[in-house]
């Protein structure tokens, strides 16, 4: 099948991360995919490096007007059977196919509670969590035309990083923390459970608009010297095989692909009970979940995983099973593939 995917994401992040596997993954099973990106060399090198044809466009501002010729040209070319547009900006810029003669569907791929102004024109919208579709119903949109489709997460193992990499002596507990530094994140809200956790070292990895305040708050708090900033990183799984727990302390988690990456590493993982951890997470099961904005109940919740191995091999294993049972590269392409089949015929 011709799969056009269209994103006009930020040089790192989960939706940029997983719209590479999955265009990646589509071309692996045989489908004829290319893909339109926000300028990015580093994005580009790879996805053509797995043979997808992949160019850049700029998916500017209301006066850029090259992109969306861009686009037409691509579609009239190919003629895409489905062409799928990721977020605001790329479903914003992507002409319905009724305009541009020989495409096909358009679908518009959301991974939070967007504004759904910028996919009146889609055909179909797919939702990366359950609650994020039951909220496009609510909002008005067809049920018959709201699709779930989750995200995938990769298994392949990697070498740990050596903790003498960060400083880290061998015997601290290395609690691992993944995303945007933005207070959507919370990281401010592990900081100060840390206070009341004093034999484990934070690895903080991401970067972002509140890097200063967080650094800030860490001396403040007299935990500096257990946090470690890493910047945006490429070796997640060397990351999580080097930890003791994976902490997600998010305010506003649509998903929390970080905790997907946990499952599949059959790492521990203690997230804030935002909507799409509380969605992943059964508490003591696969997970444990604390209030949002808590650092009292966050340490806690962190200090029991710690100090108990059969709690984390239980958890650790709890989430393991979900991830081989629903978010599976096979099992999420599968269902990407089966969701194109539906809506061509």
């Amino acid at each position: 099948m011709r799969i056009l995917q269209v994103m006009a994401g930020a040089k790192a992040g989960g939706a940029e991360a997983f719209f590479e596997r999955l265009t990646l993954s589509l071309h692996q099973a045989g489908e004829d995919v290319r893909a339109i990106i926000r300028h990015d060399p580093a994005r580009l090198q790879r996805l053509q490096a797995g043979g997808v044809r992949a160019a850049g466009a700029p998916f500017g501002g209301p006066f850029d007007f090259s992109t969306r010729s861009a686009l037409k040209a691509v579609m009239r070319e190919f003629r895409p059977q489905v062409t799928l547009a990721w977020m605001n900006r790329g479903a914003a810029k992507t002409p319905h196919p009724a305009r541009v003669a020989g495409a096909g569907v358009l679908a518009g791929r959301l991974g939070g509670y967007y504004n759904l102004k910028y996919y009146r024109h889609c055909d179909h919208l797919i939702g990366n969590t359950k609650g994020i579709v039951r909220w496009l119903a609510e909002q008005g949109w067809p049920k018959d035309r709201c699709h779930y489709l989750p995200n995938f997460a990769e298994s392949a193992a990697m070498a740990p990083v050596g903790r003498a990499t960060h400083s880290t002596p061998d015997e601290a507990r290395v609690v691992l923390a993944l995303g945007r530094l933005h207070t959507n994140k919370a990281f401010d809200v592990l900081i100060r459970a840390l206070v009341r956790l004093p034999g484990a070292v934070l690895w903080l990895a991401g970067d972002g608009p509140e890097r200063g305040a967080l650094e800030t708050l860490a001396r403040e708090c007299g935990v500096m010297e257990r946090v470690r900033f890493l910047g945006w990183r490429d070796d997640v799984p060397a990351l999580l095989a080097a930890c003791d727990l994976l902490c997600c302390p998010s305010r506003h988690e649509p998903l929390g692909n970080v905790i997907l990456e946990s499952f599949a590493h059959d790492v521990p993982v203690v997230a804030a009970s935002s909507d799409g951890p509380r969605e992943l997470i059964s508490d003591g099961v696969n997970g444990l979940l604390v209030p949002v904005d808590d650092p009292a109940a966050l340490a806690a919740a962190i200090g029991r995983v710690l100090s108990s191995r059969d709690l984390a091999g239980t958890l650790a294993a709890g989430g393991r099973t979900l991830y081989q049972s629903s978010f599976t590269r096979d099992a999420v392409t599968g269902a990407y593939r089966a969701f194109f089949a539906r809506v061509v015929s």
